[in-house]
């Protein structure tokens, strides 16, 4: 019983520590930006740092009180694309998903030409921020305004978990 009670008061405190750093990034990202914290920014924010991973619309709704209806979060959205706050990622279906910007993002220079890996197992999509995508060549006429490269396979979580079963 006592070792339950230390595993419950060690993960509880991890928790609540983890729960006031996101509430604590949240203020300083909207404030970097300069955006009106709203409980609507600050619940989709939080959902962007804790899961780690793209969301799409639709997961973000999942994540956030239902006091807000689904313009409310498209609007979000599209003001967190428009200052630079999150990128858009192609999925291989079509549908799009939102990533978070790092640090070397911002409303002036929104770079984010790297890899995207899809997990084909668990379907997370992660942002690979140390490799770019690859410069292309294209035809005399054409002109890139962006570009995209999505890797699918095993993520490390899932790659890992599979081994032993092989």
């Amino acid at each position: 019983m006592q070792e339950m009670i230390k595993f419950t008061n060690y993960y509880s405190k991890n928790f609540v520590l983890n729960w006031m750093k996101i509430k604590s990034q949240e203020e300083n990202l909207l404030q970097e930006y300069a955006l009106r914290n709203t409980n609507c920014r600050k619940e989709i924010l939080s959902a962007f740092l804790s899961k780690g991973f793209a969301l799409t619309h639709a997961d973000i709704e999942e994540n956030i009180a239902e006091a807000h209806d689904r313009v409310t979060v498209y609007r979000t959205l599209k003001t967190f694309l428009d200052k630079g706050l999150i990128h858009k990622v192609l999925d291989d279906g079509g549908s799009a998903k939102y990533a978070l910007c790092k640090d070397s993002c911002h409303f002036e220079d929104h770079n984010h030409e790297h890899v995207h890996f899809k997990c084909t197992q668990c379907g997370q999509t992660n942002c690979i921020e140390n490799i770019e995508v690859p410069k292309i060549t294209l035809p005399l006429g054409y002109k890139a305004v962006e570009a995209n490269l999505l890797i699918q396979g095993l993520c490390k979580d899932c790659n890992e978990s599979n081994v032993g079963l092989r």
